[in-house]
């Protein structure tokens, strides 16, 4: 692990601190630079995970870092500056769009270096939205959340391949950790799912937040064509958090009734214990009808010796072997999916085994926080360097 350059003092702006990658990542580097001596400070609108964030060692600056609005980002811009000129801030890491211009105001004015994290592969429709999306490009540095991000943004942004890292999200090893989980835990998670005692169907585990993008209709339909064909040997937990969709949640909850499929899908709300979760389920499923930057839960489940089927494009491309650790089906078909769904299950527990020790092996040798966090601090120490900060 490379060494914090001296005297390190991080400010990431993120704009909540809920539930996701983006959320979760903060955290991870916030405790790393914690536990190599820096100090760590978040600047954001806070959220769930603020007590967790502030128990490892960081410190939550209170911002309006997910608003909009062109008069807020600059009065952002204008506040970030004074705090990095008081906390006598080495680099600004800004993790979203809008935090990322008033990052860059900021560290204009209070003369620190600014670097991003290109999290997601937004859409680009219009010169605005493509000059909006670019802003994550205009730090001295830019980090990539995959090896798909990187070739995208160096496309897309036609930015100098020399000025962007790879840093693939990285997990806890010590946490995803098959033998790490007490079978107490296990059982906690499938009481939550009303899952009784001796239900030996597959369990097939859709993690992710209630949003149309990431697919939960297309395992409603891939259900309802397996259920079609007579089989009642699987079921679907589609768990995640709404967070103010209530209409979308509504409209999953008629379409499962709509289907038939009541009694092979269930809506299982918020996961706090993942590797838990991963170790309840069979199979994990990332059904994305959009492309995923990189989309943990297509790795997370790798790491707990679960095979995953997950859609055939963004990084799963990269991050699955299809066929070996885990199948890719057509993103949004329905047919695809059941049949992919229908393979997993006729493996058997023996066969899933086998396929699930495949992807754990290469999971734990490519995706460890370990390797996230060396990337990242790569790059500090890189900025530091140029900057005459070291």
């Amino acid at each position: 692990m490379p060494n914090l350059p001296s005297d390190f003092t991080l400010l990431q702006v993120v704009p909540r601190l809920d539930a996701g990658g983006v959320e979760r990542t903060t955290l991870d580097i916030g405790r790393a630079v914690v536990q190599a001596g820096g100090r760590s400070l978040v600047a954001s609108e806070g959220g769930r995970l603020e007590e967790a964030l502030e128990q490892q060692g960081s410190r939550l600056v209170r911002l309006k870092a997910a608003s909009k609005n062109p008069f807020t980002i600059l009065s952002n811009g204008f506040r970030l500056a004074r705090l990095a000129r008081e906390e006598a801030v080495t680099v600004i890491h800004a993790r979203s769009r809008a935090p990322m211009l008033s990052a860059l105001i900021a560290g204009r004015l209070a003369r620190v270096p600014v670097i991003a994290t290109y999290h997601g592969v937004y859409n680009a429709r219009s010169p605005l939205k493509r000059w909006y999306n670019g802003l994550m490009t205009r730090g001295v540095q830019v980090i990539a959340n995959s090896a798909y991000t990187a070739r995208h943004l160096i496309a897309e942004h036609r930015v100098n391949p020399a000025k962007v890292t790879v840093a693939d999200r990285g997990s806890d090893l010590s946490l995803f950790d098959p033998g790490a989980v007490a079978q107490t835990r296990v059982d906690q998670v499938l009481a939550s799912w009303g899952i009784e005692p001796g239900d030996n169907r597959a369990r097939i585990l859709c993690a992710a937040r209630l949003t149309r993008w990431k697919g939960q209709t297309v395992m409603i339909e891939a259900a309802a064509r397996l259920k079609a064909l007579g089989r009642d040997d699987f079921l679907v937990i589609l768990a995640g958090d709404d967070q103010g969709r209530s209409a979308y949640r509504q409209e999953l909850e008629a379409l499962i009734q709509a289907r038939g499929v009541a009694d092979r899908v269930r809506l299982a709300g918020h996961l706090t214990d993942m590797p838990a979760a991963w170790m309840a389920c069979d199979i994990g499923a990332a059904p994305s009808i959009e492309p995923e930057a990189f989309g943990r839960t297509a790795v997370e489940p790798q790491l707990m010796a679960r095979p995953v089927i997950a859609s055939a494009h963004g990084a799963p491309m990269d991050t699955i072997l299809d066929g070996e650790t885990g199948l890719l089906a057509a993103p949004g078909d329905a047919d695809a999916w059941a049949a992919a769904m229908a393979r997993l299950i006729d493996l058997g527990p023996e066969g899933r085994a086998a396929m699930g020790a495949r992807a754990a092996d290469r999971a734990r040798r490519l995706y460890s926080l370990d390797a996230m966090v060396e990337a990242t601090f790569r790059v500090y120490g890189r900025v530091v360097s140029s900057s005459g900060g070291a």
